[in-house]
């Protein structure tokens, strides 16, 4: 039952709809909801005590999101994910991760190089100990840090969207947990750090971040291959366990 699912999660009553809408997302995204799962409307207005407006209202949020599908006449389900979904997310955020990377670097103060290098020695510190949540949540950290930098509004509204997608996947696969080089991660982010700290590695930088974006493309694409098959059609056969177990 949903509502089983759901029920664990702390709910914040923020406004009705989006209240509804940031619980969802969060079952979402930590796989609490699986892809393919239908969202009943009726048992949504039971769990969270509203009526059909504010469900609705939230369900069209999470579509816009791309975390929800809405079917005609069928109803909301948990968007499942795609070859395609992943590898579309994964090559555009290389180009603005890299972009925002670059002007990050033109603004940067000797306080945010600070800040930065902070947090790449936590990262440093949870990869010898192997601490996943410890080094993701440095990890986070460190992205988030010079996406704030770089002070665009736009680009930072595009990324932020395209980053909760990535975590969507990621989580959904447990590539992270499970088959993750925490060594080849952290020495990249060292010498991302060396160029910062550079006054002529515009360009180094901006292609730097790029291709740490398109690796982990190349890196987490080889992941499903490994441990869901090679029969992954780019075009659009889904992926999601939720899809494969039967949740339609």
């Amino acid at each position: 039952m949903l509502s089983e699912k759901i029920k664990k999660l702390q709910y914040t009553p923020i406004g009705l709809a989006e209240g509804i809408s940031r619980n969802l997302m969060n079952a979402i995204l930590s796989g609490t909801l699986e892809g393919g799962e239908q969202l009943i409307e009726a048992e949504l207005q039971q769990l969270f005590g509203v009526s059909k407006s504010p469900v609705r209202e939230a369900l069209r949020d999470l579509e816009k999101k791309g975390l929800v599908e809405i079917r005609p006449r069928r109803g909301a389900f948990v968007k499942a994910i795609t070859r395609r979904d992943i590898a579309e997310n994964f090559r555009v955020r290389a180009v603005l991760e890299g972009l925002a990377a670059r002007e990050a670097y033109e603004k940067m103060s000797p306080e945010h190089l600070n800040e930065m290098t902070q947090i790449l020695e936590k990262m440093l510190t949870a990869a010898r100990k192997k601490a996943n949540k410890e080094y993701w949540d440095q990890h986070h950290l460190f992205h988030s840090a010079y996406l704030r930098i770089c002070d665009n509004r736009l680009l930072i509204e595009l990324l932020e969207r395209l980053r909760m997608h990535n975590l969507w996947y990621n989580l959904a696969y447990e590539y992270y947990n499970k088959d993750f080089d925490f060594q080849e991660d952290v020495e990249l982010h060292v010498r991302i750090m060396k160029y910062l700290e550079k006054r002529n590695a515009k360009d180094n930088i901006e292609a730097m971040m790029r291709s740490h974006v398109e690796k982990g493309l190349q890196n987490f694409l080889g992941y499903l291959e490994d441990n869901i098959g090679t029969a992954m059609d780019v075009n659009g056969q889904e992926l999601n366990r939720g899809e494969q177990n039967g949740h339609r």
